[in-house]
């Protein structure tokens, strides 16, 4: 452990996301590599005081504080005003084009991480690129795993938070009419619900099909582990995301990942046809064509190549080397 490096991770959020779940992932292992503190609300783990925080940034220690979020870095850099001495890193984490003030907050920030390379090329502000990491020790597969709420044998999964950017209604189209010839498939959609009435539609699609038995609708869960442990197939068919934490999860789970290409990080973590299976973004014919013959067999499953891929270059610890290679870094700086 380097007893030389401090660092302050901030959550200001009241709702769980894919952030939430990206820093509850590499703290632990962040904590092998130095000493680490939480600060803010709405994430898991110990958090220390804003007294603690302040003793910490008026100290004459090196203290790096990270930030994920604008409101996070505001409130850093007015203790900056008010004469505290640290590092400043910003993460970027979505993929769309900053507003001016993010760009603005980002530019006041000793650091910018990105997370995939497309992000990094096309910030237009000097960064390093950081992948996220999965818990590899918490995110295992598990072959014999079975879920009391599904009847079916064979799950097709798909998680995040349901709303028409992430591409439920494409899969739900893609898949629903081929589960009436294979009764012992069920699609489980899990992840909490954006706007009613989309959910609404979706259900339509179940209903029209007359499959509404073998599509389940599961709201936001803490035990998102054993719905990725009991499917087979996981599709991630989301039109964009900052990084997709959930494709990474499902495949460190040992599913068999089908998601679309050259979105958030997709196409750095699937090797097509290889470590899993890419289709076009919105493509139905696409889509359908690769679950089918994923039922039938006629394609591979891949889920031991997922789980390689994971272990070998998108753990979590890997990710608090990283991160920690990026603290030291800025902090040889005047």
């Amino acid at each position: 452990m380097d007893s030389n490096l401090v660092v302050v991770h901030t959550h200001f959020h009241n709702r769980r996301t894919g952030v939430t779940r990206s820093i509850e992932n590499v703290l632990p292992q962040l904590k092998k590599l130095c000493t680490t503190y939480l600060y803010g609300y709405g994430i898991e783990g110990e958090k220390i005081t804003t007294s603690k925080l302040k003793e910490l940034l008026f100290s004459k220690e090196d203290i790096v504080v990270h930030c994920h979020r604008n409101n996070e870095i505001l409130k850093m850099l007015w203790y900056k005003v008010l004469g505290a001495k640290f590092k400043l890193v910003a993460t970027r984490h979505a993929e769309t084009e900053p507003s001016g003030f993010t760009k603005l907050l980002l530019k006041k920030s000793d650091e910018v991480i990105t997370l995939t390379s497309s992000m990094h090329k096309s910030l237009r502000i000097p960064n390093v690129k950081v992948p996220h990491g999965v818990d590899t020790n918490l995110f295992i597969p598990n072959p014999e795993k079975k879920l009391s709420n599904i009847a079916q044998k064979n799950i097709i999964l798909c998680t995040g938070r349901v709303r028409k950017a992430k591409g439920q209604k494409i899969l739900l189209e893609a898949v629903v009419p081929k589960l009436k010839e294979n009764k012992d498939w069920a699609l489980v959609v899990v992840g909490k619900v954006d706007k009613p009435p989309f959910l609404e539609e979706l259900k339509e699609i179940a209903e029209k099909n007359k499959v509404k038995s073998q599509v389940y609708f599961i709201d936001e869960t803490s035990d998102i582990v054993s719905y990725y442990q009991a499917a087979t197939i996981s599709v991630v068919p989301s039109f964009t995301e900052g990084f997709s934490l959930v494709c990474a999860e499902a495949m460190a789970c040992g599913n068999t990942v089908v998601a679309t290409n050259n979105v958030g990080v997709h196409s750095e973590l699937i090797t097509d046809l290889e470590s899993g299976y890419l289709f076009t973004s919105g493509n139905i014919v696409e889509l359908q064509e690769i679950i089918t013959n994923l039922i039938s067999k006629k394609l591979p499953h891949l889920g031991d190549n997922a789980r390689n891929e994971i272990e070998e270059n998108w753990s979590a610890q890997k990710e608090a080397e990283g991160l920690v290679e990026v603290y030291k870094e800025i902090n040889k700086k005047s």
